[in-house]
């Protein structure tokens, strides 16, 4: 029986409703494929970066400074 009240007495949604549930679905689409295709973007970069960096000969060690003598007074 409380199947049957549910389907007849449900809450009907107002069009100010149903809109922007609309808008908001709609939004969170937008907002997951600029978020898909920013994550894609970061890989490729972070591939290509490994890539240079792996082909790119280890940088030259400078030889280290000696510190500067201190007179005594």
């Amino acid at each position: 029986m409380s199947e049957l009240s549910d389907k007849v007495f449900a809450p009907r949604r107002s069009a100010a409703e149903t809109k922007a549930d609309t808008t908001t679905r709609v939004a969170r689409e937008i907002q997951d494929l600029e978020l898909s295709a920013r994550e894609a973007k970061t890989e490729r970069l972070r591939q290509a970066r490994l890539a240079m960096e792996a082909a790119a000969p280890p940088p030259e060690e400078k030889p280290k400074r000696k510190a500067p003598v201190r007179k005594k007074a």
